[in-house]
């Protein structure tokens, strides 16, 4: 069961559209799904909302640190109010992913992600969710900066809008915790159109 929804970007009209901020696109489809508006908190270093729920309430978080300083905003969230580690996803870019590809996993490393990195210190655990959105990789180490803090292109983004569509719904099953069943869903290949029939030739006069 997920308690705290946290996408990773950095704050500011400049970066708005850029990769590095999947994660705060992702909150907002949640937040209007959910009917929730997040407003800026100081005490937790970012724009937040609460949903109140049948079995207790969730927080929605995009943290107004920049990227590098995630986890102040993260760990201060999650000590107020008892949040364990286990009950928080965090949604964020991922370079080894394609855009239009996505993974739900929990645990692991940063693999590089400086979000993530400072997540892990602040928590001291990497037992929390993460929900990986592809962005794609620019294929030069070298140019990583760059790729992330540039808008992608126009059906990168529109493959990057299916992804985040596609994990909105299994939203109910993130919050009530059936994670295999949410993996299930976030991890299913879209249906393929079948290629319609060919047309059948018409009746002979007699």
């Amino acid at each position: 069961m997920i308690r705290l929804l946290v996408g990773l970007g950095n704050p500011g009209p400049e970066y708005e559209a850029t990769r590095h901020n999947a994660g705060f696109w992702w909150v907002d489809a949640a937040a209007q799904v959910l009917g929730a508006r997040l407003a800026f908190d100081r005490s937790y270093h970012g724009l937040v909302a609460r949903v109140n729920r049948a079995d207790g309430p969730v927080w929605l978080l995009q943290p107004q640190t920049y990227m590098n300083l995630s986890g102040k905003s993260v760990a201060a969230l999650a000590r107020f109010f008892k949040i364990e580690p286990e009950q928080i996803l965090v949604i964020h870019d991922e370079l080894d992913l394609l855009p239009g590809q996505m993974k739900l996993k929990q645990g692991g490393g940063a693999a590089g992600h400086n979000g993530l990195k400072d997540i892990l210190a602040q928590l001291g655990s990497p037992a929390f969710w993460r929900l990986r959105i592809g962005i794609g990789h620019p294929g030069d180490r070298a140019e990583v900066a760059n790729w992330v803090l540039r808008k992608p292109a126009p059906e990168h983004r529109e493959a990057i809008q299916k992804c985040i569509a596609q994990s909105i719904d299994a939203l109910p099953l993130l919050l009530d915790g059936p994670m295999d069943r949410a993996m299930m869903k976030i991890h299913a290949k879209p249906q393929r159109l079948k290629p319609p029939a060919p047309p059948q030739p018409a009746p002979e006069a007699n």
